[in-house]
């Protein structure tokens, strides 16, 4: 199995283990987050996700890059587990807790600003653009900064109702971005794309892996019925 194949199998468990929210937007982040830990971060670059509620895929893309022990995500949501479903900064590899939305790429930029010789790389959800404070960061960065990455994990839903950001490229592009699209189940042309610093516009699809409840409204709330991908049962 590909290392995103892995964080999208391990999701899917954790949520059905955990009877957990959120794992439609899990799934529409692992190959973002193989391309992210598996290739594309350096030592000392950072990573931050904004869309801490896609806690389940994260956990399991730093479990299967060696930051901690795969064994702790079967505590994935157990009472005192430091597994919780918002990211947080107590869990190796996590530099930043989100789950609030609005937040990380803020702070990704005056990471940014403070390390330049270092990358810092920040994964949106589409449905946070309707946070003010992103735009704000949007607007500011390629003004100033010139080692960030925006990542817009593209699914086109949001929570209970469809994501309208058009025309995205065009505003991100108005703004002074170098734009690229790429499917966002394509970890090569991720890892391509994110050769230089860039907004990055990923389209996938919510809850990929889960049958009927691919893209989805429902996959953003709804437990798996089952602990595996629609993609790994057998014939």
């Amino acid at each position: 199995m590909t290392l995103a194949e892995k964080i999208r199998e391990k999701s899917i468990e954790m949520c059905f283990n955990a009877k957990a929210a959120h794992c439609g937007s899990s799934l529409s982040l692992c190959e973002i987050l193989a391309a992210l830990y598996g290739c594309v971060k350096r030592p000392g670059d950072h990573v931050l996700v904004s869309k801490g509620h896609a806690a389940a895929a994260v956990y399991a893309a730093l479990a299967y890059t060696g930051h901690f022990p795969l064994e702790l995500l079967d505590t994935y949501m157990n009472d005192g587990s430091i597994l919780q479903g918002h990211i947080s900064h107590k869990v190796p590899g996590v530099e930043l807790s989100t789950g609030s939305l609005g937040h990380a790429l803020p702070v990704g930029c005056g990471l940014a600003m403070g390390d330049p010789k270092h990358e810092t790389y920040v994964v949106l959800s589409d449905g946070e653009l309707e946070e003010g404070s992103n735009w704000e960061a949007l607007l500011y960065a390629p003004k100033h900064i010139n080692n960030l990455s925006v990542i817009i994990d593209y699914n086109k839903i949001q929570s209970f109702s469809m994501a309208n950001l058009e025309p995205l490229a065009d505003k991100l592009t108005a703004f002074g971005w170098k734009v690229r699209e790429v499917d966002g189940h394509d970890v090569n042309a991720i890892e391509r794309a994110l050769e230089t610093p860039c907004a990055l516009i990923a389209h996938t699809i919510k809850g990929k892996g889960l049958g009927e409840l691919e893209n989805t409204l429902e996959s953003h709330y709804r437990t798996p019925a089952h602990a595996h991908s629609i993609h790994s049962c057998p014939s």
